[in-house]
């Protein structure tokens, strides 16, 4: 099949958009603002209109497409393909497949942005072909996407896969922003590393190279001092592996998959993150479960979402 599918990953910040092959090759990709103004009213009017334009300087007509996957915060309605709610876009029970379908002409697919992340990852990643399958992005927050035998797992309520808020701190443990208290996203997002170096300097009179960041301290700067020997930042890393280890352990230990991908920005660690948290894995996980299933860094990027997104495209709408 020669058509295009499309593809979109919808961030707080930017919208990803890419035209793909049947087959999974990337044919165009670009980014376009993501307008939160108005409750986000403005989103997939300039989805629409960037399509347009990106079609026009292509010299392709709309015909090309065979459909348009897209991939969004927050648990979705896999029935209306409505965003029950995304607390950063002002969204309640928003109605984005048919918006989208308005504003493009295209029929749509709506999926959660995790869950997208795992399908690309499966599809032309880390998964390789794998039909059983957890993604964990560790980003701004911690978000999780679950396949099992080739299929989504989403949910009666679409929240199926929200490894970001498994409890792994049961006493004193940091506000998450979804109201409870002592979740993994609290503590192995981008933000949550931060969080417990800034804890570990307070609590130390240790020397340490973190000293010199500064509020500007990253998760990066925590790992690759931690790489060069600080003994405070060497802590900072093996305690965040001890909850990341535990929590998809705990996942592990109910679906049992061939392969956990772990993405996100504080992924680019590589084996400086994965050697410790799967070390914890196989300490906390069933045994068989421990032997059967492997840990790997995603390979996909941040073309994974659009991939996936496309994925969902071609299965919906293709031969």
């Amino acid at each position: 099949m020669d058509k295009w599918l499309v593809g979109v990953d919808l961030g707080g910040t930017t919208t990803k958009i890419a035209f793909i092959s049947y087959y999974g090759e990337i044919i165009h990709k670009w980014e376009i603002p993501t307008d939160r103004s108005d409750h986000g009213k403005n989103i997939t009017i300039n989805i629409a209109k960037s399509i347009d334009d990106k079609l026009e300087e292509l010299g392709q007509s709309k015909n090309k497409l065979l459909g348009i996957g897209m991939g969004a915060p927050g648990p979705v309605n896999s029935h209306t393909g409505a965003i029950f709610e995304a607390v950063n876009l002002g969204w309640t029970n928003y109605p984005l497949k048919q918006l989208l379908e308005v504003e493009t002409a295209l029929p749509a697919v709506i999926e959660n942005d995790a869950n997208v992340a795992a399908i690309g990852e499966m599809w032309k990643g880390a998964g390789n072909g794998a039909k059983d399958l957890v993604c964990v992005t560790l980003g701004t927050g911690v978000g999780g996407g679950v396949i099992a035998n080739g299929h989504v797992v989403t949910g009666i309520s679409g929240a199926a896969g929200e490894i970001g808020h498994i409890t792994v701190v049961t006493e004193n443990g940091y506000s998450c922003n979804c109201g409870k208290k002592g979740c993994l996203e609290t503590v192995a997002s981008a933000t949550g590393v931060v969080r417990l170096a800034g804890e570990a300097l307070l609590n130390s009179e240790e020397p340490s190279k973190l000293r010199d960041f500064g509020e500007e301290l990253t998760s990066k700067d925590v790992f690759d001092t931690a790489a060069a020997g600080d003994v405070i930042a060497m802590a900072v890393c093996d305690k965040l592996s001890f909850y990341l280890g535990l929590a998809i352990a705990n996942m592990a230990n109910v679906l049992n998959p061939e392969i956990i991908v772990i993405g996100g920005g504080v992924s680019k660690a590589g084996d400086g993150l994965l050697r410790p948290v799967d070390s914890y894995f196989k300490q906390f996980s069933f045994p068989r479960v421990a032997a059967s299933t492997k840990l790997a860094i995603a390979t996909m990027g941040n073309d994974a979402g659009v991939l996936g997104a496309a994925w969902l495209a071609k299965n919906e709408f293709g031969e």
